[in-house]
């Protein structure tokens, strides 16, 4: 699976965008997803202008709308054709109905569907990323596309891509690795990029079992479903 840096070939519209977005002292690249079904995180996240600026981006790239989660509460009546029509994907949350399994599953049914997440969950500073989106792209068997907006260089950087293997340390390492020098617009609440280790030990498990092994001292389940759309 590759991704493919787009052209600067834009639309009128693109174009007012991009010169807006120039004008404001920010440029980007961004390399298009050879599928059409993926998880994007977006870090560092430690401001509301995050959206602001990342939105214009998205626009000024032609980068395709993502799907948002919601209760599926709010899609009864007239207003379900309106929310699935924006993107909504409705999930329940009242019984025990393993959140996880709800989005891979909502993948698996859809030809399209791009879910955007920040994994910091908060504006906050935190001392581990939330691992819902790394359960879901395990489970679905989409990829994880990466965008790091740089304060420092007023840059955004949106494509890379990296698939969920079961290895999370091996796996957050490569993340770690793409997100390395970037600066936040508030950096004492940007944390170290890691997951708790009870998730890491909780995976592990889930792959052992798979394989008719249960690793030694394992007990804690993963954390799941604590994600933020972005």
């Amino acid at each position: 699976m590759s991704a493919a840096a787009v052209a600067q070939k834009r639309t009128f519209l693109q174009t007012l965008w991009y010169w807006l977005f120039r004008l404001i002292g920010w440029d980007g690249v961004y390399h298009k997803p050879d599928t059409e079904k993926f998880i994007i995180i977006v870090a560092p996240h430690t401001s509301n202008f995050d959206f602001f600026i990342g939105f214009i981006f998205s626009r000024a790239f032609g980068m395709p709308s993502p799907n948002f989660l919601a209760k599926d509460s709010a899609f009864r009546g007239i207003l379900g054709p309106i929310m699935r029509g924006l993107g909504g994907i409705p999930v329940n949350r009242r019984e025990r109905t393993n959140f996880v399994d709800q989005v891979a599953a909502a993948f698996n049914e859809r030809k399209r569907m791009i879910l955007a997440i920040t994994p910091e969950g908060t504006r906050s500073k935190v001392e581990y990323w939330k691992s819902g989106f790394y359960h879901i792209a395990l489970k679905a068997n989409v990829p994880i596309v990466m965008a790091t907006i740089d304060y420092a260089r007023k840059f955004i950087t949106c494509g890379d891509m990296v698939m969920a293997t079961g290895d999370m340390e091996a796996d957050i390492g490569k993340i770690r690795a793409f997100y390395a020098g970037s600066t936040a617009r508030h950096p004492e609440r940007y944390g170290e990029i890691r997951f708790r280790p009870t998730d890491t030990a909780a995976i592990e498990e889930e792959i052992a079992d798979r394989a008719g092994a249960t690793p030694v001292g394992v007990t804690a389940p993963a954390e799941t479903g604590e994600n933020e759309p972005a």
